[in-house]
């Protein structure tokens, strides 16, 4: 799933292509991907685009005097530009396409969509904030005053583990499974420990892995085109996606626990003081 680097660094390409020009097309494609329907989709087109927007996770196209576009690509969703798109209307069917955006140009961009699971979403809407998902979102950890004074007090009482805080948007915008991750790897803690308990010292350094980690990312990305972003994502990921490599930090073997959806990924000597997390499922399967 694109997380806040991956959407800020789209933002800035999009920044950069949209800005100043006309949308003329908007063809959905795969029907469910629009949650929205006043504005229709029609109500953007004829309208340049003049800003483009990061929400978390969300991005978000404002035009002159007409509705923002707002887009979630999920997890298997995705954004690919085309500096000349096809020429003849997309065709439905079973491929990934789910909606087109054309300029004025020739170029413009699709919003593709990977499996079963269709979870990407688009909503046209006059304020981004009547999005369900932008409305509900915490704060923003690389905005300007997120300092270490409001990380500790979105943690004061907080009864969940950190893995889980860092992941909820309502407590902390656009932190996603990998990037947590990275992060507790970071401030070498255990995804399992409880963020009420972190003393002051255990805040400064979840706090300092938090902004650097992210702004490392976001600084990595930046100028990646669209295409490549994924692959420079995981490039760059130290514990992330890598079960049974070496730590690149102490070289010990990097662990998974896994969940029924999702796994998280950290090492027992950066993390957990070398004992190594129960995985639930793996014990189950074992029985």
């Amino acid at each position: 799933m694109p997380e806040l680097p991956e959407v800020e660094a789209l933002r800035d390409f999009l920044s950069e292509h949209l800005v100043g020009h006309e949308i003329v097309r908007v063809l959905p494609v795969a029907i469910s991907v629009l949650k929205t329907y006043d504005p229709p989709l029609t109500a953007l087109e004829g309208r340049e685009v003049i800003a483009v927007h990061r929400y978390g996770k969300f991005l978000g196209l404002e035009t002159d005097g007409g509705p923002y576009f707002v887009t979630h690509l999920a997890r298997a969703g995705w954004l690919q530009w085309k500096d000349r798109l096809p020429s003849g209307p997309p065709r439905p069917g079973r491929g990934p396409l789910a909606l087109r955006v054309a300029l004025e140009t020739g170029a413009g961009f699709d919003l593709t969509e990977a499996g079963t699971q269709k979870r990407l979403a688009v909503y046209v809407v006059a304020d981004p904030a009547e999005v369900p998902g932008v409305a509900r979102l915490g704060p923003d950890p690389l905005a300007g005053d997120f300092d270490e004074r409001r990380l500790a007090d979105l943690l004061s009482g907080e009864r969940r583990r950190l893995k889980g805080a860092l992941r909820d948007q309502g407590l902390i915008a656009g932190v996603g499974n990998a990037y947590s991750d990275e992060i507790l790897h970071a401030a070498r803690m255990s995804p399992f420990k409880l963020a009420a308990s972190l003393t002051p010292e255990e805040t400064t350094r979840l706090y300092e892995a938090l902004r650097g980690t992210l702004t490392e990312a976001v600084e990595r990305s930046r100028g990646v085109a669209a295409g490549r972003l994924k692959a420079e994502k995981k490039s760059g990921l130290r514990v992330h996606g890598r079960t049974g490599e070496p730590c690149p930090v102490c070289g010990d073997t990097v662990r998974e626990v896994s969940f029924s959806d999702s796994s998280l990924q950290y090492c027992p000597t950066c993390q957990t003081g070398g004992k190594p997390l129960a995985d639930r499922r793996l014990s189950r399967l074992l029985k």
